[in-house]
């Protein structure tokens, strides 16, 4: 017996027919011995046609706790009508919103992009497994969670996959189920590009990027609660059944869970090559790293500038890189010069927690400037940081970043 979180987009329940559809592959499962949490979104563009209204109605003069419990009506709507479609399959379903006691979401007092109060959720979570103890299904509104005064509060855009993760989390569930619009996680956007296929696995750290930058499949900061016991996969809601294949999750690895700090123990060597507005001429950056591709040198780090390219690679490889390089920068008339800089440290600070960390750079750069400690490089994704210092500043570096994640 497998407890699943099963969560349908506003697309999947977009009129009564999908809806029914959709109740019918819960209960399919159901009927298998399996325990359902089902998740719902608000049915489709309902949430924007309320926002219109509000906005024509009172010029946007509405509160905030006003906006909040408005937009919420969409997905209490979609789980009062997919609790009564379950129930019509002969199965019994509860609706579970903000204003049950059951209601399991705790949130801060932000309330039109709330923060979870995760230790709080785990312990409300708990009463959902006593009705799935008795067989009930709980339909639970996504996107929605209630702070401690009792008001309504709302996690955000995408919030329903929030949602979904979360409960799986608190529950300790065997399976997340998305169920979309699309069969899975495309190559690429197949609206933009005929050739996209279907992805049967995507790591969490891949799908966190993916979402981040624009993909519209799954919202990124749901991956922050999904863990790695927890199998998830998103489908899509054309084959009304929850165990079709689609794009499997993996991971997250156990160092994308953690806050780190690396050192790397061994000094970089730094080769900036310059050149008049070198940014804008195609195939420039594609032929120096080819070069060092073919030799087997790895490169580390790169950045850009207008007129510079700078690599970091490894110490031991700086002289045949410099040599190679050289070649390069001697036949292309688009390249001027070439330098090869001194050692450099290198330090990766990575959490999980970074991309719902505002200014979290300046937090890992401040204790730097205070000790007067040069920074040569910095780049940054969704969940790590990378400086670069001269490798004499390279251990003050390192204690004092480690001293922020503490």
């Amino acid at each position: 017996m497998s407890l699943i979180i099963a969560k349908f987009g506003g697309t999947s329940i977009g009129n009564g027919k999908r809806i029914r559809k959709a109740a019918q592959s819960v209960v399919k499962e159901y009927m298998k011995g399996n325990k359902i949490v089902v998740v719902v979104s608000a049915i489709n563009r309902t949430t924007d046609e309320l926002l219109e209204i509000v906005e024509e109605a009172t010029n946007n003069t509405i509160t905030e706790k006003q906006l909040a419990e408005v937009v919420s009506m969409g997905e209490m709507t979609s789980a009062r009508i997919f609790s009564s479609a379950l129930e019509s399959l002969g199965v019994k379903s509860e609706y579970i919103d903000p204003y049950k006691s059951e209601w399991p979401i705790i949130t801060d007092s932000n309330l039109l992009d709330a923060n979870v109060d995760l230790k709080t959720t785990i312990k409300k979570s708990k009463i959902l497994l006593k009705l799935l103890d008795q067989g009930i299904i709980p339909v639970v509104c996504g996107f929605l969670g209630r702070d401690k005064h009792g008001y309504i509060t709302t996690l955000g855009r995408g919030g329903s996959d929030i949602t979904a993760f979360l409960l799986g989390r608190c529950l300790n569930a065997d399976e997340v189920i998305i169920v979309t619009d699309v069969g899975g996680v495309m190559s690429t956007d197949p609206n933009k590009l005929q050739e996209a296929k279907k992805l049967d696995k995507i790591s969490v750290e891949e799908m966190r990027d993916l979402a981040t930058h624009g993909a519209q499949v799954l919202h990124p900061h749901a991956l922050k609660y999904k863990v790695p016991e927890i199998k998830a996969k998103i489908i899509g809601f054309e084959h009304g059944d929850l165990s079709a294949p689609g794009t499997e999750i993996i991971g997250p690895s156990k160092e994308e869970q953690l806050k780190t700090v690396t050192f790397n123990s061994e000094p970089l060597a730094v080769l900036a090559v310059v050149g008049e507005e070198i940014l804008n001429k195609p195939g420039i950056l594609a032929k120096l790293t080819s070069t060092l591709s073919k030799r087997n040198i790895n490169i580390i780090g790169v950045s850009t500038g207008k007129n510079s390219i700078t690599l970091f690679i490894r110490k031991e490889d700086a002289q045949e890189a410099h040599k190679l390089l050289h070649d390069v920068v001697v036949e292309d008339e688009n390249l001027s010069s070439l330098s090869l800089g001194r050692d450099i440290a290198m330090i990766t600070i990575s959490s999980p927690e970074f991309i719902d960390t505002p200014g979290i750079i300046s937090e890992i750069t401040e204790p730097l400037r205070e000790h007067n400690l040069n920074i040569v490089e910095i780049s940054s994704s969704q969940t790590s940081v990378v400086i670069f210092v001269d490798w004499d500043d390279g251990k003050k570096a390192y204690e004092l970043v480690r001293g922020v994640l503490k």
